[in-house]
């Protein structure tokens, strides 16, 4: 009952005109954005982010959970008819979609996308609004050297999960590491890693470093990657509404990749591309149309993939603001939006910004109900936006970001950060390392930090407080499971394909 009560004070903050103007655009914008092959959620709240100096913190996180949604909802029309999927959680729809799409079903695949699109966001905006309390009790027993080790845990977990490999991730995460020191530290008031400029006293601003290295990196990637091929846009053909059968088999699809996506996307270590892959084989395993996959297109394939994807999108909410923990690369841009107001999300979020925890979650129904009517009856729209110029469309986004971020506190220093990070973050995709450990390890290594030696001066400096505290203990082993377990587990599999060794002299 309590919760129900904090979400209708949630409806009646984010059915102000002004938030639901706010989430309408988001939509919009989300939904045009997850259209546009290449481009994400990520990149476009990046671009964005310049907007927290001059708007309420209610308005600009509803605009940003829009563009969220939005783009989980449009990057399946990118992978329907244009085989390219926008993000590596919709690889999965690609699959089928497509071939849907080239067997004149087109229409059935986008509206069994967009229908269990809202059905997961609707049962994931339940999932965040009824568990995040939860979460949130239990986080209160934390103490320092709990947070120290929850926070090792999420270092180790999301490297190894946003990277090709574990020592790429952690390279990664590095890098954030050396660029959240930079600056004067609160406690000793000692310079770290400026270089003997005064311009860095105050560190790097997280905003540049987010800008940088997901839109001005990422767009560099895109235009000169332009002609590695030439994508082929697949005719919309058919009905745009789903036939009794496509409905009976849909359904279910729609709830087991629901209840598949949430909890692992509400994981530390979740995200989206494991539950899709998840969902997607138990629907091969599941059809009586086992035929249809990897042929005509099966819409079981579609459905669950899709319906996983934007539940795990709702799931990784819970993490990012009852422990302060991103486990996406859009997380983690959400999460330095909050520290651009100052607010650190964590358990005492839900008590200290109960209009901003609870007028988003609130605003995540409305903006479910808005991408329905969005996406179905403007299919043809979203389909043209496909057709836009790439070099207008990279242009302009390094003019948005560049503006942007000078309009942050008029420093040419920072411009010259943000193409040097810009730089940083082309090579970083060039060579295959992910950008979203880096502000994952920026963002969180100086709480880490400070929880350390909170820990450590309660503690009178013994080290064992790490690890006579049970919970503690539990984490950094998991840590320690996370950072050894998959290379272990490459060896075994290894070792058993390769089968009993022949050993000389036996008969």
């Amino acid at each position: 009952m309590e919760t129900l009560g904090h979400l209708a004070h949630g409806f009646s903050v984010a059915f102000t005109p002004v938030n639901l103007m706010w989430c309408l655009i988001g939509t919009t914008l989300g939904t045009a954005i997850g259209v546009l092959p290449g481009l994400g959620p990520a990149l476009t709240i990046a671009l964005l982010l310049p907007i927290t100096y001059q708007v309420a913190p209610e308005a600009s996180f509803i605009l940003f959970a829009g563009i969220y949604y939005g783009a989980m909802y449009g990057g399946s029309t990118t992978s329907i008819l244009l085989n390219t999927p926008g993000e590596s959680a919709t690889i999965v729809t690609a699959l089928e979609g497509n071939r849907m799409a080239r067997s004149g079903r087109g229409g059935a695949a986008l509206a069994t996308s967009a229908i269990g699109s809202f059905v997961a966001g609707t049962l994931g905006t339940l999932g965040v609004a009824f568990l995040a309390p939860v979460v949130v009790k239990f986080a209160l027993s934390f103490g320092p050297a709990e947070y120290f080790s929850l926070m090792v845990l999420a270092f180790i977990t999301v490297s190894a999960v946003l990277g090709s490999s574990s020592v790429r991730g952690l390279t990664s995460l590095f890098v954030g590491f050396v660029i959240g020191m930079i600056g004067v530290d609160l406690q000793t008031g000692q310079p770290r890693f400026t270089f003997g400029m005064s311009q860095l006293l105050d560190g790097v601003d997280v905003i540049v470093v987010a800008v940088g290295l997901f839109a001005v990196g990422e767009t560099l990637y895109m235009a000169s990657r332009r002609y590695a091929g030439k994508d082929e846009i697949v005719p919309l053909r058919g009905s745009l509404y789903m036939t009794a059968a496509e409905w009976a088999r849909s359904w279910k699809a729609w709830l087991r990749g629901a209840l598949l996506g949430f909890p692992i996307g509400a994981l530390p270590a979740g995200g989206a591309e494991i539950p899709t892959f998840l969902s997607y084989a138990i629907e091969k395993k599941l059809s009586n149309h086992k035929e249809e996959f990897g042929t005509v297109g099966a819409i079981e394939g579609v459905a669950g993939p899709e319906a996983a994807n934007n539940a795990s999108a709702a799931g990784v909410l819970v993490p990012m603001l009852t422990l302060g923990l991103p486990t996406s690369a859009t997380a983690a841009i959400m999460l330095s939006a909050f520290q651009s107001y100052g607010i650190n999300p964590g358990p005492m979020l839900f008590m200290t910004q109960a209009n901003l925890v609870w007028g988003l979650i609130a605003s995540l129904f409305i903006a479910n109900i808005i991408l329905v009517i969005l996406n179905l009856p403007l299919i043809g729209l979203w389909v043209r936006l496909l057709k836009i110029p790439a070099p207008q469309l990279y242009a302009g986004i390094l003019v948005f970001a560049t503006v942007g971020t000078y309009g942050i506190s008029q420093s040419p220093t920072d411009l010259v950060i943000l193409y040097l990070l810009g730089g940083a973050g082309f090579l970083m995709r060039r060579f295959d390392f992910p950008t979203a450990p880096v502000i994952i390890g920026m963002i969180l290594w100086p709480l880490a930090e400070a929880q350390f030696r909170r820990a450590m001066t309660i503690s009178n400096g013994d080290w064992s407080v790490f690890y006579k505290h049970p919970l503690s203990l539990t984490l950094l082993t998991l840590a320690f499971i996370g950072l050894v377990g998959p290379h272990i587990w490459a060896y075994v599999e290894r070792r058993r394909r390769r089968g009993p060794e022949h050993v000389p002299g036996d008969a």
